[in-house]
């Protein structure tokens, strides 16, 4: 890997935002009454990221629960095609804006709420990322490949990508 990067303000949003825009589906992780984690997938909602991942969900639900007990979530996004990962902490929020959840519908949510948008168990579940540690590989498969053998013989003085974190609120 590169050297670890430290980004701040709009340099670590667009970062992050450029790396998990087109990702569909990431790992919500809540904590649970027993303080243990649940993590489930949540199918995303990002456009000109500006630090807030919006999903739709039953309002009666777990992760609903949960997140009314402690707002602390984790969002797990995954892109092995790319090679790119992030972990994005915040706090999730929940609310029933009949607005948002227009904006936000589609009919793929036909499967989960089949009454269809106006159904009153929909909720708008928010997520305001305050902070994400990324990793990315920068060439293709192919390259990569070769890239990870080489730092592998040379005790990893080759660069395969980059690492970092980004503090954006």
């Amino acid at each position: 890997m590169s050297e670890f990067k430290q980004l701040t303000g709009t340099e670590g949003l667009k970062k992050i935002g450029s790396l998990i825009e087109d990702i569909p589906i990431a790992m919500l992780v809540t904590a649970g009454e027993d303080g243990s984690f649940d993590s489930r997938p949540m199918a995303t909602h990002i456009k000109n990221f500006d630090g807030t991942v919006w999903f739709l969900t039953p309002l009666k639900s777990g992760k609903v629960h949960e997140i009314k007990d402690d707002s602390h979530a984790t969002l797990v996004f995954s892109d092995p095609a790319n090679a790119k990962y992030i972990s994005a902490k915040g706090r999730a929020y929940v609310n029933q804006d009949r607005a948002k959840i227009h904006e936000l519908w589609n009919s793929m949510y036909k499967a989960w709420f089949p009454a269809g948008e106006d159904d009153p168990n929909i909720a708008v579940l928010r997520v305001d990322i305050t902070e994400a540690d990324y990793w990315e590989a920068s060439s293709s498969k192919i390259v990569r490949g070769i890239k990870y053998l080489a730092a592998a013989a040379t005790g990893g003085k080759v660069e395969v990508g980059e690492a970092g974190k980004a503090v954006i609120a």
